[in-house]
């Protein structure tokens, strides 16, 4: 059996494809939603804090670049665990928080194959070593990487097990932990 449809019919069936798609395509711009992707000024976000703060030894610097037609940040430096030391980072502050829905982020990223960490800061975290951590391995050619935010862990016991995405206050790439070269590149996180 053979269906044919008349020329109102068909036509109104491309009609209610079409509005398929597009609320198909909307839906799916609607979620991701993008944090950054280092163009207009991203050194006005983005800071970089090194273990020096604390009395650590660890040095090095953030750069942003662009690698054909993608703007990126760059953190390259030397962690060093001496002199109660470990941490190099870049962090951007999150002036209201994340919307309600955050399920988590999403990198595009490069860097030296070592594993580098996410820190996330809420409004629970009051003392400078309480941030909310997750790891993730690189490598020389850019990919990329999901995270939800319940992959999280505490840094602490006296932290709330899972991340209120309305209470992030700063997102943090971090290399830490081990003496090691650090090179990271960044160049786009979105939020899903």
């Amino acid at each position: 059996m053979t269906l044919r449809l008349t020329p109102k019919l068909h036509k109104y069936a491309k009609i209610c494809l079409a509005s398929f798609l597009l609320i198909l395509s909307q839906n799916a711009m609607a979620e991701q939603k993008l944090l950054d992707d280092f163009k207009n000024k991203p050194e006005d976000r983005w800071k970089f804090i090194a273990d020096t703060v604390m009395g650590g030894i660890s040095s090095g610097q953030l750069s942003f670049s662009v690698d054909g037609s993608a703007n990126f940040a760059r953190m390259v430096g030397k962690v060093s665990t001496e002199n109660n030391g470990g941490f190099i980072q870049f962090r951007r502050s999150v002036i209201d928080g994340l919307p309600a829905n955050t399920k988590g982020l999403k990198l595009s990223l490069r860097g030296n194959g070592q594993k580098y960490f996410v820190h996330i800061r809420t409004k629970g975290t009051f003392l400078p070593w309480q941030y909310y951590q997750r790891s993730f391995m690189s490598n020389e050619d850019w990919s990329e990487t999901t995270m939800l935010l319940n992959e999280f862990r505490p840094s602490g016991i006296l932290l709330r097990k899972t991340i209120d995405p309305k209470s992030i206050k700063s997102i943090g790439i971090v290399a830490f932990g081990r003496d090691h070269e650090a090179e990271i590149d960044v160049r786009k996180i979105s939020l899903f």
